[in-house]
């Protein structure tokens, strides 16, 4: 179906099962894979386990050692990795495929594998998921109908549904996917061991926004602009607040610029690409200047974007703002576009950057969003 009619009918309004969407789907991570990851002190991992004979779930959080995935057993549990997209290329890849729909809003890819019977329970996302079934089957039901019960048990540390009814029920087999919108009750049970991968959007809550909007704005509030009265008249009744006194108050909070599109649109780019980010991008002890940089370039090394670095822009006049893991550089419209969209920086790219987007470049090599030889060491 064209990306156009999905958008309209389905995207966060109803669920959708496609079969087959990645045809002929191969896997590019083994269970044996993701177990090797878990292990890493930088990956976010969980392992859930479910005793079936008396309804109890169990949580532990990652880094796990090696040698206990061999002593696991063979059903009820299931381990998940966040963020995998940024530690394995051929999962990243994947992402590509969601191109119909703005790269800002994807999250991350979370991977997990499920032994037979494995699952995290009866639960509900606040974000899109398109669930893609990589390996093995895992039976999915959900729960589309209207004004679902959302209530939480509480005897689990998972945030899991005390009531789950579902209206739907599929087998997913590789390169299926199901597609849920936010606040839809779901539950998927491994048929046999499986991976299932999730791509999940970004949804950051209301109360996020306005906490880290209002956080910048007092951040450059000028001290000097404060609630003022010079029309004050004598008071009717000294206690009250009265509707004058809020309309100074409005007028007070009006001054902060709250409804500026470009003062708006500049924090909103920083807040997007630091959002929930999978780790931290840190500056070279050894930093290359920017002569060195061009050399390198030159002679056929091309800068790769650290894969925890968030890029996006946005159009402001004539010109246009590229943000960078919080980061703003104001640039031409086309270098914006370009450095958004590029992994990595070769000598051509680089060329055809004005002076600004060199600079940005540079800029962004020097706080360790772009490097040298990332392929071969990672």
């Amino acid at each position: 179906m064209p990306a156009s009619r999905f958008l309209k009918e389905y995207w966060q309004k109803k669920p959708l099962l496609i079969r087959n969407a990645f045809a002929n789907f191969q896997t590019p991570l083994q269970p044996e894979d993701l177990a090797g990851l878990a292990c890493e002190e930088a990956a976010l991992s969980r392992i859930v386990v479910h005793d079936r004979e008396h309804d109890r779930w169990s949580l532990r959080t990652g880094p796990f050692a090696e040698e206990e995935f061999p002593g696991m057993p063979d059903h009820d549990w299931t381990l998940l990795v966040q963020d995998v997209d940024k530690w394995d290329p051929d999962v990243a890849a994947l992402i590509s495929r969601f191109d119909f729909l703005p790269r800002w809003r994807m999250d991350d890819v979370m991977v997990s594998f499920a032994a037979t019977g494995g699952s995290v329970g009866a639960h509900v996302d606040q974000y899109d998921v398109f669930l893609l079934q990589a390996k093995g089957e895992r039976r999915w039901q959900i729960d589309d109908r209207a004004n679902p019960p959302l209530e939480f048990r509480d005897d689990v540390e998972l945030k899991l549904l005390r009531e789950f009814s579902p209206s739907h029920e599929w087998v997913l087999e590789p390169g299926d996917v199901l597609y849920l919108p936010p606040g839809v009750p779901h539950n998927g049970v491994a048929e046999n061991p499986c991976l299932t991968f999730s791509f999940g959007m970004r949804a950051p809550s209301a109360s996020e926004l306005m906490g880290d909007y209002i956080d910048t704005l007092i951040a450059d509030a000028d001290e000097s602009i404060r609630y003022q009265d010079p029309d004050l008249a004598p008071a009717g009744d000294v206690h009250e607040i009265d509707a004058k006194a809020m309309a100074r108050v409005v007028e007070a909070l009006n001054v902060l610029r709250m409804n500026d599109p470009d003062k708006l649109g500049d924090w909103f780019g920083r807040f997007i690409t630091t959002y929930r980010a999978a780790g931290e991008v840190a500056a070279s002890p050894e930093p290359r200047s920017r002569v060195e940089l061009e050399w390198d370039l030159e002679h056929g090394a091309p800068l790769h974007r650290h894969p925890f670095s968030r890029l996006a822009w946005r159009r402001r006049a004539q010109a246009a703002s590229l943000f960078c893991s919080g980061l703003q550089f104001d640039l031409p419209i086309k270098d914006a576009q370009r450095l958004a969209a590029a992994e990595l920086v070769d000598a051509a790219l680089y060329s055809g950057l004005s002076e600004a987007g060199r600079e940005a470049v540079n800029a962004l090599a020097q706080a360790g969003h772009y490097q040298f030889g990332m392929d071969e060491d990672g």
